[in-house]
Order: C-alpha cells, then sequence, then structure tokens
C-alpha cells in the first residue's frame, strides 16, 4: 500500500522566502510613509511657531508704541504682612488687596451754611460779603462768581481756574480757599461760592485813609512778602496777571497776602505763542501788553510790583493813564523812551510800528526820571524801582531775584510783622465806598492803539534842572 502523496500546491521554503521578502518591503514601505509625514508635521509645527513669534514681536512692539501715549496699566498690590506668609495661602488664607484711604467726590455744602453780614465790594469777576459760619462761628469772606444766566456755555474759564489755582497753592502770603458752597436751588448756575479765609483790609483802602505813608521800614516788609507771594506762584508755573493794591490783602497781624485770581492762569516754560492781551488793570499793565505782545511771562507781574512799589511810597497809583494812550505816554516819562540798547524787540510789537517817538537830541533828558519822582528813596531802593520799571521785560528781575536784593538789607531794616500797626476794618464794619480805580479788563478783542504821536511828550524838560530831592526851573 503506497503513502498519501504531497499536493503540488503545498507552500515549499522558495514560497516562503519570497513571502517573507515581501512582507519586509511593505513594512519598509510603511516606515517610509510614516517617516515623511513625521517630518511634514514637523515643519509645519516649526512654521508654525516662527509665525507665531513674528506675531508676538508685532504686538509687542505695537503695545510699546501705545505705552509711551498712556500711562501703565496698575497691578494688583498685596499687603506685605500678606505676601510674607505663604504658609496662609496654602492653607487656604486669601491674600489682602494693598488699599489707601483717599478722598471720594460729593455734593457742595449749600451756601446756607453761613449768615451773611454785610457786602465787602464788588469786582470784575465777583461779588464779595463777609459772612458767619453757622455751626463754627468762624467768619470768612464770600465770593460770587459772576456769571451771565443767558450764557450757555456754562462756568465761565476765569472761575475754573481761580477755583483751581486756589485749591493747589499752599503758601502764607496767598489767600485761602476753605471750600466752594452753591445755592439750595441747583438748577441755577449762578448761585457758586467761594469761601475764602476773612483778611481785614486791603491795601488800597489802608492807603487811601493814611494820613501818613507807610514807613521804609513798613515798605519792606510788605514788598518782601508780596515778592515771597509772587515767587511761590511764579515757581508754579501760575502768573496772576492783575497784581494791584485793591488785590492785596493786610491782615491785623501785618500779614499780606494775595487775592483775587480771577485773571490767573498756569503757563509752562516757553508760554504759550499766543496769550490775551487784556489782562492786568490799566494803571498796572506792562508796556509790552500795551503794545500788543501775545507772548509775555513773569514779567508782567513784576512790573505791577514795581507800579505798586511806586504806590506805597506815595499812596496814591503810579500811573495813572485815562485810556491805553495815556498810559504808555505816563510810562515813557516816568521810564524813558525806548531805543535799541533799553529795548531792542519794542518795533516788532504790533502796536509800536506806527508810534512816532521824539528824536534823540544831544543833551536832552528823556531817560529815567524815577530819580526825580522818588528823591527820598535811598539809592537801593531807585536801584530795584527801576529794574522793576525797565520797558524791556527780558531785564526785569525776577521774584527770586528781587528777594535777594540789596535794598531789604540796609537800614531800615524791614518791621517785623507783629508790630505792624492796625487799622480800623472797613470790610468788617461797612459797606465799602465805591472806587475810581478801572476794574480789571473784560476778556475780549485787543486794543488797537493806531498811529500816535509822542513827539512832544518832553518838550520843556531841556529847561528843567534836576538834583537831589529838588527841580529847579529856568525863566
Amino acid at each position: 500500500m503506497t503513502g498519501k502523496g504531497k499536493s503540488r500546491w503545498a507552500n515549499d521554503e522558495e514560497d516562503a522566502a519570497l513571502e517573507a521578502q515581501k512582507k519586509r518591503e511593505k513594512e519598509e514601505k510603511k516606515r517610509i510613509k510614516t517617516e515623511k509625514a513625521r517630518k511634514l508635521e514637523e515643519e509645519k509645527q516649526a512654521r508654525e511657531a516662527k509665525e507665531r513669534k513674528a506675531a508676538e514681536a508685532q504686538r509687542q512692539d505695537h503695545d510699546e508704541d501705545e505705552d509711551a501715549t498712556r500711562p501703565p496699566a496698575k497691578r494688583r498690590r498685596i499687603s506685605p504682612e500678606r505676601e510674607s506668609a505663604t504658609a496662609a495661602t496654602t492653607t487656604g488664607g486669601s491674600s489682602k488687596l494693598l488699599r489707601f484711604e483717599g478722598g471720594a467726590f460729593g455734593r457742595c455744602r449749600s451756601v446756607e451754611n453761613y449768615d451773611k453780614l454785610n457786602d465787602i465790594e464788588e469786582g470784575a469777576y465777583g461779588w464779595v460779603a463777609r459772612a458767619e459760619e453757622k455751626t463754627t462761628g468762624k467768619v470768612v469772606a464770600l465770593k460770587r462768581l459772576k456769571i451771565d444766566p443767558k450764557d450757555r456755555s456754562g462756568l465761565p474759564v476765569t472761575g475754573l481756574r481761580e477755583i483751581q489755582i486756589l485749591k493747589d497753592c499752599d503758601h502764607r502770603n496767598v489767600v485761602k480757599l476753605r471750600e466752594v458752597v452753591v445755592g439750595d436751588d441747583t438748577s441755577k448756575i449762578e448761585n457758586i461760592f467761594l469761601v475764602l479765609e476773612f483778611v481785614e483790609h486791603d491795601l488800597k483802602s489802608i492807603l487811601e485813609d493814611m494820613p501818613e505813608p507807610f514807613l521804609a521800614s513798613e515798605v519792606k516788609t510788605l514788598l518782601l512778602q508780596l515778592a515771597s507771594g509772587v515767587a511761590y506762584l511764579h515757581d508754579n508755573w501760575i502768573l496772576h496777571r492783575d497784581l494791584k493794591t485793591s488785590n492785596l490783602l493786610l491782615n491785623n497781624r501785618g500779614q499780606l497776602k494775595i487775592a483775587d485770581f480771577g485773571m490767573a492762569r498756569y503757563v509752562g516754560d516757553p508760554p504759550p505763542p499766543k496769550l490775551t492781551q487784556l489782562v492786568v488793570t490799566l494803571w498796572y499793565r506792562a508796556p509790552e501788553l500795551l503794545l500788543g505782545a501775545a507772548r509775555y511771562g513773569q514779567a508782567i507781574d513784576m512790573w505791577s510790583i514795581g507800579c505798586i512799589f511806586g504806590e506805597l511810597l506815595t499812596r496814591e497809583p503810579l500811573l495813572q493813564g485815562k485810556n491805553e494812550v495815556d498810559e504808555l505816554q505816563q510810562i515813557f516819562e516816568l521810564c524813558g523812551l525806548p531805543t535799541e540798547e533799553t529795548w531792542p524787540s519794542f518795533r516788532r510789537l504790533p502796536n509800536a510800528r506806527a508810534l512816532r517817538l521824539p528824536p534823540k537830541a544831544p543833551g536832552a533828558a528823556s531817560g529815567s526820571a524815577v530819580r526825580a519822582r522818588f528823591p527820598l528813596l535811598t539809592g537801593a531802593g531807585v536801584s530795584l524801582l527801576n529794574s522793576l520799571l525797565t520797558l524791556d521785560p527780558e531785564r526785569r528781575p525776577s521774584a527770586r531775584e528781587m528777594l535777594a536784593h540789596e535794598y531789604f538789607r540796609q537800614d531800615p531794616k524791614p518791621k517785623v510783622e507783629a508790630m505792624f500797626p492796625t487799622f480800623p476794618s472797613k470790610a468788617g464794619q461797612e459797606r465799602r465806598r465805591k472806587r475810581q480805580t478801572p476794574l480789571a479788563p473784560v476778556r475780549g478783542q485787543a486794543v488797537e492803539l493806531g498811529s500816535v504821536d509822542f513827539s512832544g511828550i518832553f518838550s520843556g524838560r531841556d529847561r528843567e534842572e534836576r538834583g537831589g530831592g529838588f527841580s529847579l526851573r529856568m525863566v
């Protein structure tokens, strides 16, 4: 019996080797395909990472540009005791935010908290009255801002500036603002009052009633306080722009305070290129303002101080012009004619181009007449007054330079404030009588002088021979 035979379809060793080779080739192709897919994925991820990095850099550049024009964002600050105690945070304790106590906006108090006692005066920008606070009995000055109810622009810029400047100022020679109060009828914008510290006198009323002028030591004390207050204002970039004796208050302890900031404003260095020319009361207005200067600085306040200096010596305003032309004429008669040497930029001012000035004759007296006007003033005093009343604003001293002047170191020394004489207070007892002093200018257009002839203002000067304390007229 024979055994069963092998099928011809059975796999032999050759078939097995071939099958194994095909399997290896298939796995190799799969590996190559997988490796290619992996490389493509890596390239894609690298490309996306590069794009994200470029976008992040661009966004940072943009943020830096924005940060240059806006304040930095605030970070949440943690109080030190909570920040150092890390155990409290790990055990579930919450960190406490760092907080500071600060003021908050609220309603203004009512003017009904004050009892009006009497009127004091009316100025260009408000009415002033004496009042008493009901709860404390403290006497204050109430200034009601002048606001036209028909004006739809709201609170005038002069009132806003006065409130802002008075709230920012803290100096013993500047009047203090206690608060701002309103009337009960808040629908009327004109019922806005400034509550100021009450000061018994102003220099104008004292000078009008004094039988004799201030002593030299008293004048020095008043000027030192005035220069100290103005130096503080100028150091803080504030121009008063209406210094005059009626805006200088004096209490019964000999302390002077600068008041009435209705025309004051903040300025920078250099000052704004275009400022209003219609500032400062006429008798205290600097010549560059009268000639139409649109750019000015601290020198206009220093000119006003010079006018106040002369008024303290004579008890009457130094330059009482009837209008802008007459004021200029009186300035030139006292301080001399402007020349290329004394005031190089004079002719470039708008209102100076049409002025006709007399020719300077050899030997003619056309310079400053301050020495002849104040024969009893010391040499240092004349030097200080001449420097304050210099026509060229660039040559006037600053308030700090004025405080260091030799005039205040000479005898007689400035009087101690506590030794100042006292006067009956008009503001505290009765209505102030109407003054003849011109009011501060109202905001508007600048004054055009036109063609003015000053050629004859020094006629007759050559017939005078001036000496110290007297004048001789040749006949």
